[in-house]
């Protein structure tokens, strides 16, 4: 049968239109960069001076910039949890920062991470960096909603080697050095170990392989959709930066690192523009909490919060965020409405269509916020740390009840890779606006008994459903924690 050339041409045309239609109703991908204790003051878009992100300023320069983005809670293992399940780390019982010791314990594999509600909706999902959610192998990243994985178990100071680099096994005092009851770092590809991280000379590697191991899943996965959760060991201590970068900053070895995830960022940013699908991907870059303050010059900055990791305090717990999404989010936008990590999991189901979890969760949809709409889709935030209630905000307020919390400011900072001294100092019953007052400098408690009361009842909600260790509460809600019965 003899075929005319407009019927040829027709069929062309109609594919065409076909296949564009098909990529413009393609879900976004989702990419999310998350840091280890980089610190609000930590990007030349949030004030930085002594180095330069340029790649990170272009997100916020097309996208979001949030002022008033909030972790779960201000230490790494609990931090992670929630937001990879768009919940309060006390709901999950994960707390603290697991140590290489705690092999039976974990996220509970029965929890859905965004992971899993997106691989369920026919994402390629893959996850590069640290993890530090539970390194026995059911509960490693595979076991989780992930495809691919390729980093560390947990954080990259948790080896045998002093804060000078050294070796313990090297040193005279080796037979009580503390550090000894630490075993090699892994690197994991999956559920294996592939290698080891041995010295400072590797550790400046990591960032670089981490965004050549991301490149290659974007690469790869380019022609579905995919989510990309890039969890940065940097700039956590022991701080080390490749040649690339060593040197190029004023501040020092902390600026040098935090240009070489400014670096980083900019691989995956080409790598999503080489593939044609940057305009629909939502992009977010944040922190999983404020610096590790006692470490001096090899800590960031959470200029002009109160305190730092480890306190709920604002500079513990606020963090920078930015986000980009060329296809909905307008650009050079700077958002100061209260959001946190753990509404991204019902803001990427909103946007995806993805189902959310049948569990309850504590985040709330974002997305309006992102499109630019004059909306207020969180008005409270339950500020937990280690099972204790430190306080709770509802709008620009925030109580705080008595407990001890993690200063730095009572002694000197450490220097070069050595830590200073923290004190554990009291906390009274305190009010502050923070819409007033962001450093949390005057406590006002005395002129807003209206305000006090109206706390009080959020936080005997909060209690009822989390717990308090302080007030020895059992929490209604909480849910089992991931664990393995000991042989």
């Amino acid at each position: 049968m003899k075929v005319s050339k407009s019927y040829v041409f027709s069929w062309l045309l109609l594919t065409l239109v076909s296949l564009t239609a098909c990529k413009d109703n393609r879900p976004p991908n989702v990419v999310i960069i998350f840091t280890d204790d980089q610190g609000y003051n930590d990007l030349s878009c949030y004030g930085a001076t002594e180095f330069e992100t340029p790649h990170i300023d272009r997100l916020a320069e097309n996208g979001m910039r949030f002022t008033n983005f909030h972790v779960s809670t201000a230490v790494c293992s609990a931090s992670r949890a929630a937001l990879l399940t768009g919940c309060y780390n006390e709901r999950l019982n994960v707390r603290g920062a697991y140590m290489p010791w705690d092999t039976l314990i974990g996220l509970n594999p029965d929890e859905v991470t965004i992971a899993d509600m997106l691989k369920e909706h026919g994402y390629a999902t893959g996850m590069v960096g640290k993890w530090h959610l539970g390194h026995n192998k059911v509960f490693l990243p595979l076991q989780q909603g992930f495809d691919k994985y390729y980093g560390i178990p947990y954080s990259n100071d948790m080896w045998p080697v002093d804060y000078d680099g050294i070796s313990v096994h090297e040193k005279d005092t080796v037979a009580k050095h503390w550090k000894l009851k630490y075993p090699p770092l892994p690197i994991l590809e999956g559920n294996e170990k592939v290698a080891e991280i041995h010295n400072l000379d590797d550790q400046a590697q990591i960032t670089t392989l981490y965004t050549h191991k991301a490149v290659e899943f974007i690469q790869r996965h380019q022609a579905e959709p995919f989510f990309l959760y890039l969890a940065h060991s940097m700039p956590h201590v022991p701080l080390a930066v490749s040649d690339k970068f060593k040197g190029k900053s004023e501040q020092g070895l902390y600026g040098d690192v935090m240009m070489e995830i400014d670096w980083s960022v900019g691989q995956v940013m080409k790598a999503l523009k080489d593939a044609g699908v940057d305009d629909n991907t939502l992009v977010v870059f944040t922190s999983d909490n404020g610096p590790w303050m006692c470490f001096g010059n090899h800590a960031g900055s959470a200029y002009p919060l109160r305190e730092g990791k480890g306190s709920m305090w604002e500079g513990g717990h606020r963090v920078p965020c930015v986000m980009q999404w060329p296809a909905q989010i307008k650009g050079r936008q700077v958002n100061d409405k209260l959001a946190s990590t753990i509404d991204l999991l019902p803001t990427i189901a909103a946007i995806t269509g993805a189902r959310l979890p049948e569990n309850k969760i504590d985040g709330v949809d974002i997305s309006k916020l992102l499109k630019g709409k004059d909306v207020t889709p969180r008005d409270e935030f339950w500020a937990y740390y280690g099972g204790e209630l430190h306080a709770v905000r509802k709008g620009d307020w925030k109580l705080y009840f008595p407990h001890e919390y993690r200063s730095y400011r009572q002694h000197p900072p450490g220097k070069d890779g050595f830590p200073g001294w923290t004190k554990q100092m009291p906390c009274g019953l305190e009010l502050y606006n923070l819409q007033d007052d962001i450093e949390e400098a005057y406590n006002v408690i005395d002129l807003h008994p209206d305000v006090v009361e109206e706390l009080e009842a959020i936080a005997k909600q909060a209690r009822y459903e989390l717990g308090d260790r302080l007030q020895k509460m059992e929490g209604h809600e909480v849910r089992p924690l991931g664990r393995i019965e000991e042989n």
